[in-house]
Parts: structure tokens; C-alpha cells; sequence
């Protein structure tokens, strides 16, 4: 039996479809190296059960709704199950496949939304599902699940983490004030949301002038909240080992990224304060490709990502100042933008914009954006965008 395209549009093969999309968002930020992936279990019309893939080593989705419906004392055969990605066909470390599980559950019907990107499977579990004489269908909201698994696909298909931009600016683009004040442009609905962004991504990033200014504790301060690693871009080891990144309890390390061949006494000591300090190569000169007589002394933040990847962190948050911004979307680096912005007019050219770096020539240089999504929080406005590419 052949693994057919849903070109139908069935209004019933979305409705299920939506309830395994919404079921694996409730583990967002939490899944790397592995997808979201939500399961939905339905027979003569109604679910019998469902699941999502809560993390490394917990069940997949398809198998957790399997095992539910066992559990219940309900039969499966027949049944038709919606997941919202491809149900893999290799051991890996801690589970085992789960095509051959969907085989021997005896279903009439599998619903894919997408095939998986990993090359490990990249169709093999649909066709050995097809294979057993289940009826296959790929493709129902297909856009939404690839959405919904961007940094999975980017992690597999450029070898980079998808990279959030998130800054707080008033009306007029400011984030700062000529002194460097910042705290607080926007009101407590919307940096509780910050945190809650906090939770939902792998690693936090920011430059040392940011550390230096404000000294944050980069973590996830809402109930249940996840903290994530933290990253320092620190090409100079100016990091204090005072820090509070250093020096608070905490289960999400901190990684200072800094330029090969730095100082090893200060790495030491800040090795001794808590940091793990990583070495990556000099960016390269900004002045026409070639070296300049002074050695750059910037972290190359294309090496930091790759490595961020390879280390199964998929989703990073970029909270630093306007500098790293500027970097990180100069080299193509920033793939969403979530922009808090307060009603608030700053004014004064002395005050930080944004996005930093040098001036642009013209219009054709800047980064554009897709459509905007809004949403009121409180008094102020988040709006994010994805980067056109």
C-alpha cells in the first residue's frame, strides 16, 4: 500500500489534526533534540485517546496514546490515528521505534501532518507502515506542523537553533536610555510573558556589555518555569566572577563564549567561579574579508550556534543589547523577531535604538520581515515576525 498525499482537505481529518498540533505545543521549549509532536487516537468519531511527547526519554507521542488506550481497556483496532509528525523507525539512545508499535496496534488509518526531516527516518516509518496494509495519509496541515517544528527542521536542514531577537522598546524604537537605563520600558503583564518565553527556549544569549549593565539572573521566574542555559557572548572574559549568572542556584549552567587563545588565568578563575568557558574562532574582519593588523576580537557567532546545534539546544533567545543584535542579523543569524513595545516616547538621539551597527546606505539593506502577529499585554504590545530570508 502506497503513503498518499491528503490533497482532500477533510473538515474531520483537521479537527483531529488541530487537537494533535495543540497537544504537542504543551511541551514547547522542552523536547530538544527531539520535535514536538502530538497523537490523537479516534474511532467511530470520537477520540479513545491521545498523547505528546513530553521529552528525551519520555514516550513518543504515538506510543504514549497507544499505551493510554491500553491502559483504559480500549481496542485500538480499526482505529485511525492523527499524529502530527512521521512516526520514526530507529532506535535511538533511550527509545525504541515507533512504527512497528502503530503496525501491530492493528489501525485501519494513520494521519501524518509531515515526514520527518531526521535522515534516520525521512520517510521510512511511513513506509513501513504502509508496508503492513495501513492506510497512509500525509500532508493534513502540513504548514502548521513545519511551523510549529521550524527549529527542529532548521537544526537538521542548516546545522544552526532557531534564534528568537527579543528586545522591549518604546513607540519610538527605544531600549534604553542614554545612560543605559532600561528597567522598566515595558509593565509587568509583559515581562511576566518574557519569562514565560524564557521557559519555552533552550538558551538564553547575551553580550557581556549587556551582563555588565544590568548584571541579570537570566532565569525563568514563573511557576513551573523552565531555566534554560545561558550564554554569555564574552569575546575578552570581562565577565565578573561576582556575576549573577555565575553565582545564583540554579539548574541552567552558563556558558561564556570567548575568542581562542584568551587570557588562561582569567579563564581559570572564572572556571573556578562556576563558568564553563568555550573557546571559538575570531569572527571574521568586517573590512572586506581580510585580516586586519589587530586580530579581531569578536566572538564568530555562526561557530557558537553550530555548536549550540550539535549540542541539541534547537531554540535560542537572544535578550542582548543592540550591538549582538546587529551582529546576529548581519550574519543571517536571527529568524524571528518578538519586538515588547511600550506607549512610551523616548526621544533624544543619544538614546540606544534597537539594533545597532553601523548606518545603513540604503532600504535594500535591512531586514525584512514577514507578517506581523500582535498581542496585548497589558498596557504595551508584543509583536513578532518571522525573518524573510
Amino acid at each position: 500500500m502506497a503513503v498518499m498525499p491528503d490533497n482532500s482537505a477533510d473538515p474531520d481529518d483537521e479537527r483531529w489534526m488541530r487537537r494533535a498540533l495543540a497537544l504537542a505545543r504543551r511541551a514547547q521549549g522542552r523536547t530538544s533534540p527531539n520535535p514536538l509532536v502530538g497523537a490523537v487516537l479516534v474511532k467511530a468519531g470520537r477520540e479513545i485517546a491521545h498523547g505528546h511527547h513530553a521529552g528525551p526519554g519520555s514516550l513518543h507521542a504515538e506510543t504514549l496514546a497507544l499505551e493510554r488506550a491500553k491502559q483504559a481497556g480500549v481496542s485500538v483496532r480499526g482505529a485511525t490515528l492523527y499524529v502530527t509528525l512521521e512516526p520514526c523507525c530507529h532506535t535511538d539512545k533511550r527509545t525504541p521505534p515507533c512504527a512497528p508499535r502503530v503496525v501491530a496496534a492493528g489501525l485501519a488509518r494513520v494521519v501524518v501532518a509531515m515526514q520527518d526531516v531526521n535522515p534516520k527516518v525521512a520517510g521510512g516509518g511511513l513506509r513501513q507502515i504502509a508496508a503492513a496494509g495501513v492506510s497512509v495519509s500525509i500532508g493534513c496541515l502540513e504548514a502548521h506542523a513545519r511551523a510549529l517544528n521550524a527549529p527542529y527542521i532548521r537544526a537538521f536542514g542548516q546545522g544552526l537553533p532557531w534564534v528568537t531577537l527579543k528586545f522591549a522598546q518604546t513607540l519610538d524604537g527605544k531600549v534604553a536610555t542614554a545612560s543605559g537605563q532600561s528597567q522598566w520600558i515595558t509593565g509587568e503583564v509583559a515581562r511576566r510573558h518574557g519569562h514565560r518565553m524564557r521557559g519555552q527556549h533552550d538558551v538564553i544569549l547575551i553580550g557581556v556589555g549587556t551582563l555588565l549593565a544590568d548584571d541579570p539572573q537570566l532565569t525563568c521566574r514563573v511557576p513551573r518555569g523552565r531555566n534554560p542555559m545561558r550564554v554569555v557572548v564574552d569575546s575578552r572574559l570581562r565577565t565578573p566572577p561576582t556575576a549573577r549568572v555565575l553565582t545564583q542556584e540554579s539548574p541552567g549552567p552558563t556558558i561564556l563564549a570567548t575568542v581562542e587563545g584568551g587570557d588562561t588565568g582569567r579563564r581559570q578563575t572564572l572556571e573556578s567561579a562556576g563558568a564553563h568557558v568555550v573557546e571559538f574562532p575570531a569572527a571574521p574582519d568586517p573590512q572586506g574579508g581580510q585580516q586586519s593588523q589587530r586580530p579581531s576580537l569578536r566572538v564568530d557567532l555562526t561557530e557558537l550556534l553550530r555548536y549550540l546545534a550539535r549540542a541539541g539546544h534547537h531554540r535560542v533567545l537572544c535578550e542582548g543589547g543592540p550591538e549582538l543584535a546587529a551582529s546576529l542579523l548581519a550574519a543571517g543569524l536571527v529568524d524571528r523577531v518578538a519586538a515588547f513595545v511600550a506607549p512610551m516616547l523616548m526621544g533624544s538621539d543619544a538614546s540606544r535604538g534597537a539594533v545597532g551597527g553601523p548606518p545603513l546606505a540604503a532600504l535594500a539593506d535591512c531586514a525584512r520581515l514577514g507578517p506581523l502577529h500582535t498581542r496585548r499585554l497589558g498596557d504595551d504590545l508584543l509583536i513578532t515576525a518571522d525573518v524573510v530570508r
